[in-house]
């Protein structure tokens, strides 16, 4: 079965910044990811690589910036008070994850004052083109639920 619109799609992930080593892989944790093809869960260029293939392919896929995680923009930083952040011992390039009104959101930290902090809004892989290695694990129809729900169940998915 190929991968289209709304299919479940299970697979393992090796990503990398564009010739260097691995920096996430999906093999750590033991279980490929499971994802609701088409409805943006994964970044657009991994999504456009992966149209198509079938269950046991295994492929590497280059992804520009532009098509991962956007470009860096100058000017997203911002100057949030440290109550946010909790007891957290904040260091100059941390990566932490703040809650916002739409949601988490990763933040790396620029500077640390008494009581302010100076964040960078960009998300940390932003400007960095990616080397994808991917395994396709299995592909199958979604069920109705999973459909109206707009996110996988079962194996991989989300648990209700």
């Amino acid at each position: 079965m190929k991968i289209e619109q709304d299919r479940v799609v299970r697979f393992h992930y090796a990503v990398a910044e564009t010739g260097q080593e691995a920096l996430e892989t999906s093999k750590d944790a033991g279980e490929p990811l499971a994802i609701l093809f088409g409805r943006g869960h994964i970044i657009p260029g991994l999504e456009k690589a992966m149209a198509g293939r079938e269950a046991g392919e295994s492929f590497k896929a280059d992804v520009t910036a532009a098509e991962a995680y956007g470009e860096r923009r100058e000017g997203l930083g911002q100057r949030i008070p440290k109550k946010h952040f909790g007891n957290q011992k904040l260091v100059p390039g941390m990566q932490v994850v703040l809650q916002t009104n739409f949601g988490p959101r990763a933040v790396t930290i620029e500077k640390v004052g008494m009581s302010v902090v100076d964040v960078d809004l960009n998300h940390p892989m932003a400007g960095k083109d990616l080397t994808f290695d991917i395994d396709i694990i299995d592909v199958r129809e979604a069920s109705e639920e999973e459909l109206a729900h707009g996110h996988v169940h079962g194996e991989g998915g989300h648990q209700h």
